[in-house]
């Protein structure tokens, strides 16, 4: 499996940086439920060479990028359209912890180099298309489907499905893959388990030192409900202090609410964070039928509200979201300045599932 295209024209880093600091980013939108719009069946999802694997591969969207690249490269390229500067690769689930759902944890390197390639590819026509234009592409990590934090047995409440070791492990393999094929940024996001978050940073840097390459580590946590907390029980101030050690590019919120149930929560981190602040929500709360009923206006309007309220520096749309609610959302932040980071104190700053500063 060939590495993907390295960007031709020097420092990904510094044009990052240099563009967060001129005005507000636009991140892509969904992935998943773009894929869906294409009707694929378990065929598409098989290709050739995985036509006699022994389990059902219809679901796992991340194999796509190996068997129907064609799809995964038009919604990078149809986002790139609309208007993001930053696209997330297709490997939400390219782990070998995530991959064994459907006994594929040997392919994680292959998913994960030709997810960097489908993105950078789009990325590299886009550019062509506007000349002077520069489009980023980031590594997406999720969060997995198992948690160092709880335990999946109500009857054993010490028990774990995964151990601290095993998750590092899994996130070192990914994070290898992704940084060896290209990206310009890493993206951990989707967090629901503060613990989980932190394995994979500590993957990160084990990788960054390893190799001797470093790429800006942007964060991206989920709050679960009207209750505020991720679902690992803490609030966004707590979250953040525990992360912060990682000096992150950026911290932010996306996925389980609307914009609009985000605000808060937003609002509180801007003034916390002394990195760049994210945000990119659903396009509302699934309906009856799994569907989103937000439209592009309605997420435009909210996350223009958020940057003019100077909470934001990236914005972009989660589940839901589609190429038109990313035109919106980036006509919406044109003309608008970017949140202004504030510098850091010195105070201490302890996390549980409360914040505590001392100062």
């Amino acid at each position: 499996m060939p590495s993907a295209l390295p960007h031709p024209s020097g420092s990904a880093t510094a044009a990052l940086e240099a563009l967060f600091a001129s005005r507000i980013v636009v991140l892509d939108g969904a992935m998943g439920s773009m894929i869906q719009t294409f009707g694929l069946t378990e065929a598409d999802f098989r290709g050739t060479r995985f036509a006699s694997h022994g389990h059902d591969l219809q679901g796992n969207n991340d194999l796509l990028c190996l068997t129907r690249p064609d799809v995964i490269e038009k919604i990078h390229a149809d986002y790139f359209a609309a208007g993001a500067d930053l696209v997330e690769t297709n490997t939400f689930s390219s782990t070998r912890i995530a991959q064994a759902d459907y006994r594929l944890e040997s392919i994680v390197r292959d998913l994960n180099l030709a997810a960097v390639a489908c993105a950078r590819r789009a990325a590299v026509v886009a550019e062509a298309a506007t000349p002077g234009r520069r489009c980023f592409v980031a590594g997406a990590v999720g969060p997995l489907n198992r948690t160092l934090s709880m335990s999946p047995d109500v009857n054993r409440p010490d028990f774990r499905a995964v151990t601290w070791d095993q998750v590092v492990e899994a996130y070192v393999e990914q994070i290898r893959a992704l940084l060896e094929s290209g990206i310009d940024a890493l993206l951990i996001e989707t967090i629901f388990d503060t613990l989980n978050a932190k394995a994979a940073l500590f993957a990160a840097e084990s990788v960054f030192e390893e190799t001797g390459v470093r790429v800006p580590v942007m964060i991206s946590v989920t709050i679960t409900d009207a209750s505020g907390r991720t679902l690992s029980g803490q609030t966004i101030g707590a979250f953040y202090h525990s992360i912060a050690h990682a000096r992150p590019f950026s911290v932010g919120i996306n996925c389980a609410l609307g914009g609009a149930a985000m605000r808060p929560y937003v609002e509180e981190l801007a003034g916390l964070a002394s990195c760049y602040t994210s945000c990119y929500p659903n396009a509302g709360l699934p309906n009856a039928f799994g569907g989103y009923d937000e439209t592009p206006a309605d997420m435009a309007r909210v996350l223009g509200e958020f940057a003019g309220q100077g909470w934001v520096n990236l914005v972009g749309g989660c589940c839901g979201s589609t190429p038109a609610h990313i035109a919106a959302i980036a006509a919406a932040v044109r003309k608008l300045p970017a949140r202004r980071v504030p510098a850091a104190d010195s105070a201490m700053r302890l996390s549980g599932l409360e914040a505590l500063v001392v100062n």
